[in-house]
């Protein structure tokens, strides 16, 4: 097993239920292993030139490097944002069992 094949995802929306859904969608497709979905946070960021502030939430996709387009693109038709947070970040180490699990859960061609 490659220790560089597997990558967190993390993307935010304003809604919870909009990252359930987006959740079941790519476990059910097997483009993901595990979601979680954290918050209400607040988000703090700039937006067509003003400062705004929002309560969202968090959702963290673990999956592998070669699902990442996939993922992407499964978020895409799926979020209600017109440029959604959509970023990807390398899982460096993990647990054997941990990242054998993960492997066993997601497709494996791609």
């Amino acid at each position: 097993m490659k220790r560089d094949e597997f990558i967190m995802v993390i993307t935010t929306c304003d809604s919870r239920e909009a990252l359930l859904k987006i959740a079941h969608e790519l476990i059910e497709k097997e483009l993901a292993a595990c979601v979680q979905v954290l918050g209400p946070m607040n988000s703090i960021y700039r937006w067509a030139g003003k400062v705004e502030t929002a309560k969202e939430w968090l959702s963290l996709i673990k999956t592998t490097k070669v699902l990442y387009q996939k993922v992407e693109r499964e978020i895409s038709l799926l979020h209600p944002y017109e440029v959604p947070e959509i970023i990807a970040l390398p899982i460096l180490k993990g647990s054997e069992s941990y990242l054998s699990w993960l492997k066993e859960n997601v497709v494996s061609n791609g």
